[in-house]
């Protein structure tokens, strides 16, 4: 699956703060839902709180790099709400992939990976 859509409309957003399943990494947290699209969705926001337009800019950046590794082995479609944290804007990317990849296999959502309910034993 390499293909994806992104949204802007406030709507969608909101239903997926208020729907959405939700993991929090050192450097973004991220909400996410299963859809019936069959490919992912995916918004990406960076509020005032991380800095100047320059440093909102690279975190959206810097997450969607991450995300581009992740596409390849997401399995099934998901909607994804990335909200970039101020760390996200002095980080690179292969450090927020390593921390999205872990936490979403530990969920089930890549594919060869099944959600872990034990608790490591």
């Amino acid at each position: 699956m390499l293909n994806y859509d992104t949204f802007t409309l406030n709507k969608d957003f909101k239903r997926l703060y208020g729907r959405g399943k939700c993991l929090v990494f050192p450097s973004v947290v991220v909400y996410y839902q299963k859809n019936r699209l069959g490919y992912c969705r995916i918004g990406i926001t960076a509020g005032k709180k991380i800095g100047c337009a320059v440093k909102r800019n690279r975190a959206k950046r810097v997450i969607r790099a991450a995300f581009h590794r992740l596409l390849p082995i997401l399995s099934g479609g998901y909607d994804f709400v990335f909200v970039a944290r101020v760390r996200t804007a002095s980080v690179k990317s292969t450090e927020v992939f390593r921390s999205l990849k872990k936490g979403l296999a530990k969920e089930g959502i890549l594919a060869g990976h099944e959600k872990n309910n034990d608790m490591g034993n």
